[in-house]
């Protein structure tokens, strides 16, 4: 099952990005004092008492400039509102849960009334009866005194508030102890052994373009079946003897039905559409080349351990000369270096060009990812690496590795018992990788190397 998914919404400069590095661990949004600081929706996983799930941070909805036409109160983000409102709306629509931020020192405003409207306004059940819970989390309650003011905030409607300090800390764990409990209960579901290859990438790149091109030319779809992804469609198809589910994250929608400015955010549905596949068709523009949020959902991909194959549409936009294809493929390998593993296809649905190679090398990559080494061969390998680079810690001690199992398929996972763990630099695990590839390609595939003290 994939991991539930949380939004955290409000108006601007409520604390939102600091709630969503609190929760993650890490400094990954921009927190400034600005409203509006944060413009594209960002999204990590995180994990309380065993359970894991993804947290998803978006920009502030003003909607007094919405309805009134005003100058909005976020100086410098007046182009995005409507943007920053919409990605907002698909988060609450997508997310398994929402936490509703508030100020607690301001108290609440009526911008915080719309934006509890809008939120009551979205909720729908989902997965049977059930109707994905909104949390009200009133921010900046560093002062036992703040405490006596939440009453004031049962006016939105929203149920019991939950005070925190997101920047200290304080209250976070009574949330989050709630957060999980309202988790929807993982059931058992029949076993659905197709290959599942996502089609995912920022808006407007050609998803559902090449969606409908690979079914065309397949002639063989068995029936669109919905998908556990929300307002998406799951196509089942077999390519030969092999079962595959191609999930579209814009799903298949008449012309008329799409929604403006929702189809254009739509992270989330990569994010739940990637958690579900074996192999993810990452969809770059050749025109405008790789963005900040193509970068972003190549992370989570590589964050999710899945295989990738990277697909440059629109190819047939592009002004070419004899070596304009390897100065693009080496920009690529520049802009997502963290996946050099990765095949690039130059493709353009529009044409056809070379479509048909894209289901071909989706299905060599899923093959890579369920290959196993033998262990004489990995420890032969391991000893060559040994032989040609062995680290010396600072104590003058040298990490030695003892022997290497491979435990686990689905990616290709590595078992390494060492004298001890904590002298390997993640260089020297980066080394070890590359010689695993040298002869071990799992081209398209991330692979796994953890290490053990012999002992255990």
């Amino acid at each position: 099952m994939p991991k539930p998914i949380v939004a955290l919404v409000g108006r601007p400069n409520v604390g939102k990005s600091t709630l969503f590095n609190r929760l993650v661990g890490e400094t990954m949004a921009i927190v400034d004092d600005t409203p509006g600081t944060t413009r594209d929706r960002l999204f990590a996983s995180s994990e309380w008492n065993g359970i894991e799930f993804d947290v998803v941070d978006t920009g502030g909805i003003d909607p007094s400039t919405l309805k009134s036409g005003r100058e909005p109160l976020s100086i410098g983000s007046a182009d995005f509102i409507t943007e920053i409102r919409s990605q907002a709306e698909l988060a609450i629509r997508e997310a398994d849960a929402v936490l509703f931020l508030v100020d607690g020192i301001s108290g609440s405003t009526p911008a915080d009334l719309e934006v509890a409207n809008l939120l009551r306004k979205n909720q729908k059940k989902v997965d049977g009866n059930r109707i994905p819970p909104i949390f009200l989390v009133v921010n900046k309650v560093d002062e036992p005194a703040r405490i006596d003011q939440l009453a004031d905030f049962y006016s939105l409607g929203i149920g019991e508030p939950f005070p925190v300090s997101a920047i200290h800390g304080t209250g976070t764990g009574d949330l989050l102890d709630a957060l999980v409990a309202s988790f929807p209960i993982s059931g058992e579901t029949a076993e659905d052994e197709s290959i599942k290859i996502a089609i995912v990438g920022k808006p407007n790149v050609g998803k559902s373009s090449l969606l409908n091109r690979l079914v065309g030319e397949e002639r063989s779809i068995v029936s669109p079946i919905p998908g556990t992804t929300r307002d998406a469609v799951d196509t089942s198809l077999m390519v030969g003897d092999l079962a595959v589910t191609l999930i579209d994250t814009a799903g298949i929608r008449k012309r008329g039905k799409i929604i403006p400015g929702v189809e254009r955010y739509s992270v989330i549905r990569s994010m739940r559409a990637i958690e579900r596949a074996d192999v993810a068709l990452l969809m770059i523009d050749a025109v405008q080349g790789i963005s900040a949020q193509d970068a972003h959902i190549a992370g989570f991909i590589l964050e999710a351990w899945k295989s990738v194959v990277v697909v440059v549409n629109k190819w047939d936009l592009v002004e070419k000369d004899n070596d304009t294809m390897q100065q693009y493929t080496d920009q690529i390998r520049h802009d997502l270096n963290f996946m050099a593993y990765v095949p690039i296809l130059f493709i353009s649905v529009k044409s056809g060009q070379r479509v048909d190679e894209v289901l071909p090398m989706a299905l060599r990559v899923q093959e890579e990812r369920v290959s196993r080494v033998t262990t004489s061969a990995l420890n032969s390998l391991l000893q060559k690496a040994q032989d040609l680079h062995t680290p010396v810690y600072k104590t003058g001690e040298g990490l030695r590795i003892y022997y290497g199992t491979q435990v686990k398929t689905d990616p290709p996972t590595f078992m390494l018992y060492v004298n001890n763990p904590s002298m390997a630099h993640f260089t020297y695990i980066r080394f070890l990788e590359n010689r695993i590839r040298e002869e071990f390609p799992y081209i398209g595939t991330p692979i796994r190397l953890v290490l053990k003290p012999r002992h255990e």
